[in-house]
Formats: C-alpha cells, sequence, structure tokens
C-alpha cells in the first residue's frame, strides 16, 4: 500500500487486488500465531526479527527500494522531495484517508495516537505493532537493513489494521464526532437506497468488533437498517474499523440530526389489489 503512495505524497489509488494481497499475507501471518493471546503474538514477531537478523527500513529505505529501475533523473529528483525539503510531503494519515475507497474515515489527531492509553491493548491485536505505529506516524527508523518482500507487505498491511482499530476509538471522542459530522453532512458515507427514506444520508457502522469478522455497512437513521456500501472499494472495508457502537453514540450526541420514521411503507400488489396475508 505505501509503495503505492508515491514520492512527494502523490495520492494514487489502491486496487483491489493489492488491497486483498495484502491482507491475505497479513491474515496468513495471523493463523500462525493465536489472537487470543499476545505473547503468541509478540513471541512470533521477535523469533522472526531474531532469525532474520533484520530490522525494518525507515521510509527512505521503503521508497528507495521499490523506485530503484526508475531512471536516474527521477530518482534524483524523487529523493530530494522524499527528504521533505520543500516542505510539500503528505503526511502517511492523510496520504491513507484521502485514498479511493477510504472516505469514510476521518484523520485522526496525532496527540491522540501518541497518548499510549488511547492505544491500550491494541499491541496484542497487530503483528509488527511498533513497525506500523512508526509508519502511522511518519516516524524515520534509524535501521538501514531492508524487509524481505513478505514482512514489507505485513507491516504495510499491519499499519493499516492499527490505524483503523485506532480510528473505531477516536470517532468516539468530541473531536472524533465533529470530524464525522462534517463528513455525515457532506453525505460522505452514502444514501439510503430505501425509497420513503428520500435520500436520507446514512453513517458507517461494523457488525462485528472485531477484526476480520465482517465489512462496514451503512445505517439509515431513518429506517433503523443497514446496508452494503455501493462502492466496491469500500466494502471490502473492515467492520471493526467503525465499530458496532458509533452510529447510536452519534444520534444520541446530535438529537436534532435524528430523522422521523417513514410514514409510507411499500404494499404489494397484485393488479392493485393488496396481497391478503394468510
Amino acid at each position: 500500500m505505501y509503495r503505492e503512495r508515491g514520492i512527494g505524497g502523490s495520492k494514487t489509488e489502491v486496487g483491489l487486488v493489492d488491497r486483498k494481497r495484502i491482507n491475505d499475507a497479513l491474515d496468513k501471518h495471523l493463523e500462525r500465531s493465536s489472537p487470543s493471546t499476545s505473547r503468541a503474538i509478540n513471541k512470533d514477531v521477535s523469533s522472526q526479527s531474531r532469525l532474520m537478523g533484520k530490522q525494518p527500513p525507515d521510509r527512505k529505505d521503503l521508497l528507495s527500494k521499490n523506485n530503484s529501475s526508475d531512471e536516474e533523473s527521477e530518482t534524483d529528483s524523487e529523493d530530494s522531495e522524499v527528504s521533505g525539503s520543500d516542505g510539500e510531503d503528505t503526511s502517511w494519515i492523510s496520504w491513507f484517508c484521502n485514498l479511493r475507497g477510504n472516505e469514510f474515515f476521518c484523520e485522526v489527531d496525532d496527540d491522540y495516537i501518541q497518548d499510549d492509553f488511547n492505544l491500550c491493548g491494541l499491541s496484542s491485536q497487530v503483528p509488527y505493532y511498533d513497525y506500523a505505529l512508526d509508519l502511522i506516524l511518519d516516524v524515520e527508523s534509524s535501521h538501514g537493513d531492508m524487509f524481505t518482500e513478505e514482512q514489507h507487505e505485513l507491516v504495510e498491511s499491519a499499519a493499516e489494521m492499527l490505524y483503523g482499530l485506532i480510528h473505531a476509538r477516536y470517532i468516539l471522542t468530541g473531536k472524533g464526532m465533529v470530524a464525522m459530522l462534517d463528513k455525515y453532512k457532506n453525505c460522505d458515507f452514502g444514501r439510503c437506497p430505501r425509497v420513503y427514506c428520500c435520500g436520507q444520508p446514512c453513517l458507517p457502522v461494523g457488525q462485528s468488533d472485531i477484526p476480520r469478522s465482517s465489512t462496514v455497512k451503512i445505517c439509515c437513521p431513518r429506517c433503523e437498517d443497514v446496508y452494503y456500501p455501493r462502492s466496491k472499494y469500500q466494502g471490502n472495508i473492515d467492520g471493526a474499523y467503525f465499530g458496532t457502537t458509533f452510529p447510536h453514540v452519534f444520534l444520541m450526541t446530535y438529537g436534532h440530526l435524528k430523522p422521523q420514521k417513514p410514514t409510507q411503507s411499500y404494499v404489494p400488489r397484485v393488479f392493485g389489489f393488496k396481497i391478503h396475508k394468510p
């Protein structure tokens, strides 16, 4: 994923194939260790690091590895842009939230992520936790050794998973609610497909708080039902990145936004006659 970010923070789209590929790599890694125990994951990660004798590369090395086949002139300009000397480099969080299909996500404040209390318990759920956190916060590593291709994909997917789990907590805070309110007013979450809801804006919701259980759905405040997002890109987002609580707390916080239930309902008819219920 991070490879396709490009140089200088260009907002390049991430394809469905790449998203599935890195998620499959993460699933294989999670199958090797028990997701219910943090010791197993931490032991597996530490043992891999000792056996490989390698540490994760910094962001400059990741970018230079994937662009080594470019022309010499392009490489020189890319190195200068990566260094951030021009001040136009985009943060990882901004880049991720602006990817196609990630319109449901809001940008989490760096201060919230840097507070260890807000990340309590996540280290046992996400492999390569420390490396994924550094990637999210744009922290450059002092290690110059390179990851293998598989480890590179695991760190990228782990960063997406970690940010999603942090996002599910952040949107329940005051600042998170305000950020999601702006997206709700802009109908970034889509509209209800039900005819009698008259294009009611929806809210994202997950059917489980456990990662890899179900994809995100949209909840209509008017008919109080859930639907699949229309976009195929958004349909692949994990529902745990929004949680089962957000839309209900959102409507409790902003009670004036809760619409009245529809007064009409569809009535099946045959040649204009209502169907008798047996």
